[in-house]
Order: C-alpha cells, then sequence, then structure tokens
C-alpha cells in the first residue's frame, strides 16, 4: 500500500492537521481492562480493522508519522500502510496506571468510588499531571511541523493530548470517548491562534 508523505518544502497554505489513530482491538480494550504499558498484540478484529484505517487514510499526505513503540500501536501504524516511515516516539505511550494496570474500572471504584483517571491518576503509576506534561511535550512537537502529522497511540494518552491540544486541563480528557481503531483530528478553526478539533472518533471504516 503506496501513500504519499509530503514534500517538506511546499508549505501549506491552509493550518496543518495532526491526525489522531488509536491501536486496533486487543484482547484487554475487549474486556475493558486498563492496559498501560503491558504490550499486548491486537486481536484479529483489531487487525483488520486496522488495515480499514489505512483505507480511510487514503488520499491523505503526511509530513511526518509517530507511532507509540507498544506493539498495538506500531501495529496498527504497520497494517495502515504507514509502518516503513513512521518514527517511534516514546511520548506517546499510553497512561502507566501502576497498580490498577489489568483491573476493570468497575473493580477500581469498588475500592475507590470517587476514582477518576483523568484528576487522581494512578498509585504506583503516572499522575494527571505527568502525563499531561508528556501531551505538551507531543503538542509541541508536532505544532513545530510544517505540515500535516500522524499520531499512532493508546486512548486515554489522545484523549488527554486533545485536552491539551485546545489548551484546557488533563481532566477535561475524560469528555473525550474514544474507539479502538478510530480516526481524530486536531487543527485550528482559522489560523494558529485558535486551536481546534475538526474530527473526533470517526468509526465509519470499523468493524464492529
Amino acid at each position: 500500500m503506496n501513500f504519499a508523505i509530503e514534500n517538506k518544502k511546499n508549505a501549506m497554505e491552509k493550518p496543518p492537521v495532526v491526525y489522531l489513530a488509536r491501536h486496533g482491538e486487543t484482547a484487554w480494550s475487549l474486556s475493558g481492562q486498563h492496559t498501560g504499558l503491558t504490550d499486548l498484540p491486537l486481536t484479529s478484529r483489531g487487525e483488520r480493522n486496522a488495515r480499514s484505517l489505512g483505507d480511510r487514510l487514503r488520499g491523505l499526505t503526511f509530513t511526518r508519522i509517530f507511532t507509540s513503540p507498544l506493539q498495538r500501536a506500531a501495529r496498527t501504524c504497520e497494517l495502515a500502510g504507514f509502518g516503513i516511515v513512521a518514527e517511534v516516539d516514546r511520548g506517546l505511550l499510553e497512561w502507566d496506571y501502576g497498580q490498577y494496570e489489568g483491573r476493570l474500572t468497575t473493580d477500581i471504584h469498588q475500592e475507590r468510588p470517587d476514582w477518576q483517571l483523568f484528576r487522581d491518576g494512578c498509585p504506583g503509576g503516572e499522575s494527571a499531571e505527568q502525563v499531561s506534561a508528556r501531551a505538551d511535550r507531543i503538542v509541541s512537537r508536532v505544532r513545530s511541523i510544517n505540515g500535516n502529522v500522524l499520531l499512532f497511540s493508546s486512548g486515554h494518552f489522545l484523549r488527554l493530548l486533545a485536552a491539551r491540544w485546545l489548551g484546557l486541563d488533563p481532566v477535561v480528557g475524560r469528555l473525550f470517548l474514544l474507539s479502538t481503531a478510530s480516526l481524530s483530528a486536531l487543527g485550528y478553526e482559522h489560523d494558529r491562534s485558535v486551536p481546534a478539533i475538526q474530527l473526533w472518533n470517526d468509526t465509519r471504516h470499523v468493524d464492529l
């Protein structure tokens, strides 16, 4: 599968777009278990949907493409047709859930009824502020690129990234639901002074 990569010398007249691709389905995304740094493979449906994501992206051009090193994101990137040109960025890793790794939200709420990931973080893992700092570094990096960018990562990180793109507190990320193998796009309303969400959680290509 061939995809066009933008010539870096061709500056875009309109503001660039940052496309967000969440990885395809895994066994734990299907069961609802928190999957942070556990390096799970895609399910067979996850692989099919990753290929369909590639079809959805066909015709778009990108100056740079980045992926999380976790195999669920990197494999999605590969099956979508970008494996050869993608650069690995550890800043795109999913939230480190620490003691909550592999656990269901319902089980955690039995111990901490008021727990909210995007506010409270995870014991033994990352705080919301730490993940927000990683997201801010990604935002700064992609905004320095003169052209469209494509990111492959995981759900909770991308939700917080969207909040930070808009200049909002990390806790707002809990309002941005994101499905596996979905496509979203961050851009600007008129110019770079007004960040906006152009597309969110597009799953038209996904086999549900």
